[in-house]
């Protein structure tokens, strides 16, 4: 059973939240370039120094809003998924599932994002921030048999999810496109789903090492 967040933490995530809203209302207005910290932190109602605490920098808020806890959905898909399914099944569902969904009105949020190259940068590093929860969600699915093995699976889904992005987000070049547009290089569940790929045998392997 898990245990509801106390009221310190249920305030820490309403002030991240209003942060990252924030970071990409203004983003969308005035444009991410003219968006300073400081502006953010008061659209948000906290100090600068608090905004400090959440965010290291303005295109990490501004990314964060588009993510919006992808992460921990895509480690409590895996965990929800019954143990007769494969696991290396229930991690490929789950990432193609929440890496391939906007949300609503992501559509101009992602766009923004994929059209700026800070923002990008800053989109593809956010990757890997699916490996602690994914982790755990692994470990639990494993029955804790082998934490590092969890580590180092949820470490290369976070690895094949950043190449697949990569190669879905690709800069305009050679006539493709001007101003810091990008081209979308293929869909990007197939991208996805052949980056995560070869990596089904390493959970095989794993599972059958689990199983009593």
């Amino acid at each position: 059973m898990t245990t509801p967040p106390g009221l310190r933490e249920r305030k820490k995530q309403a002030t991240r939240e209003a942060l990252r809203e924030a970071a990409l209302r203004l983003a969308i207005e005035h444009g991410p370039e003219r968006v300073r910290v400081e502006d953010i932190a008061e659209a948000a109602g906290v100090s600068p120094r608090t905004y400090n605490n959440y965010f290291a920098s303005r295109e990490q808020a501004i990314v964060s809003a588009v993510t919006a806890d992808r992460e921990a959905r895509v480690a409590a898909a895996v965990a929800a998924r019954p143990a007769d399914v494969r696991l290396a099944d229930a991690v490929t569902d789950a990432v193609v599932g929440q890496y391939t969904d906007p949300g609503a009105d992501g559509r101009e949020a992602l766009l923004l994002v994929t059209t700026r190259p800070a923002l990008r940068e800053a989109f593809l590093d956010a990757t890997a921030g699916v490996e602690p929860p994914l982790t755990a969600a692994i470990a639990a699915r494993l029955d804790n048999a082998s934490a590092p093995t969890a580590r180092v699976l949820a470490a290369s889904v976070a690895a094949a999810i950043r190449i697949a992005l990569e190669g879905w987000i690709q800069p305009a070049g050679d006539g493709a496109g001007a101003g810091g547009l990008v081209v979308a290089a293929g869909s990007p569940s197939a991208l996805l789903g052949a980056a995560l790929a070869p990596l089904a045998p390493a959970f095989d392997a794993a599972e059958g090492r689990a199983r009593p």
